[in-house]
């Protein structure tokens, strides 16, 4: 299984002198099975690079899989070049929008809306294909297995596990691990606890054993208490999360778009140092647009 970073950044695209290291990209990773089927990880602006390396092996069929409808894990799709060539396939994934009552053909028709884009699906010369998924219900790409989970994260937002001959990777999209709303002297808090707990068990049990997390890293734990409740983690978070759930490497990705590729490095390597102890064998690394992970 091949992992490739083609976008890295969260929230808003960051190009510029102080981000040419990690890249200005927001979310777009590459997954290629042994058997080189090609399974995309959000369509954030980075899949329009990756779109461009696509020409040389057409006719192509992308299963694009999507944690969640904000902005920096949609925008891209419009501008995914194989849509206007005959002969390719784009297939759609992801999950059930509550608020309108739409599947995830949503992301596309409202984003090809003429107030916002030129070219209409119809006009579009490659095939789209949509299929909408249940948390917890695994679906079949090719020789691998993806099962979604459902995350936490102001909209529904799906973790995916892809499991492929004995090799698997998960992606968290946004998330940020739920806490208890209320206080401790609360009456509610004992009972709302409990539904914590079991669902961050939950989780760590979606997660357990992949080779490979892929996790939203976004805040330092100083920065976390002013974006609490916006839906994202933290360094600290993201690996307590891995050796909870006996993870192999753990990717940091979706990096706060107004800090440069220095203070990235730097908020790093502050919160290694703060965890003290050895990481438990855990490998973890900075996700930089245009690194490829093979394992």
């Amino acid at each position: 299984m091949k992992v490739r970073f083609w976008g890295v950044r969260g929230s808003i695209a960051s190009p510029g002198p102080h981000t040419v290291r990690y890249g200005g990209n927001t979310t777009c990773i590459e997954i290629r099975t042994d058997n080189n089927e090609l399974i995309i990880l959000d369509a954030g602006t980075g899949i329009f690079p990756l779109s461009q390396t696509l020409l040389a092996e057409m006719p192509i069929t992308a299963n694009v899989l999507i944690t969640h409808s904000h902005w920096d894990h949609i925008q891209g799709l419009p501008f995914f070049i194989p849509n206007f060539i005959p002969g390719n396939t784009l297939r759609l994934h992801g999950g059930f929008d509550p608020v309108s009552g739409k599947g995830i053909e949503q992301v596309m028709s409202v984003q090809l809306q003429y107030s916002y884009f030129p070219v209409r699906e119809e006009e579009m010369k490659g095939r789209i294909e949509y299929v909408t998924l249940s948390p917890g219900e695994p679906v079949q790409v090719g020789s691998a297995t993806v099962t979604p989970c459902l995350l936490n994260h102001p909209v529904v937002d799906f973790g995916y596990r892809i499991d492929c001959n004995g090799k698997s990777v998960f992606f968290t999209g946004d998330h940020e691990p739920p806490y208890n709303i209320y206080d401790p002297q609360d009456e509610g808090y004992a009972a709302y606890q409990s539904l914590v707990d079991e669902k961050n068990r939950a989780i760590v049990g979606a997660i357990r054993g992949v080779d490979v997390l892929i996790a939203d890293t976004s805040y330092t734990a100083e920065e976390y208490p002013a974006k609490k409740g916006w839906g994202h983690g933290t360094f600290a978070t993201s690996i307590e999360l891995a050796q909870q759930a006996g993870v192999q490497v753990l990717f940091c990705t979706h990096h706060e778009p107004t800090r440069s590729d220095d203070a990235l490095e730097s908020a790093f390597a502050k919160a290694l140092s703060q965890r003290g102890a050895p990481q438990q064998g855990l490998d973890i690394r900075l996700a930089r647009e245009g690194d490829t992970y093979e394992f």
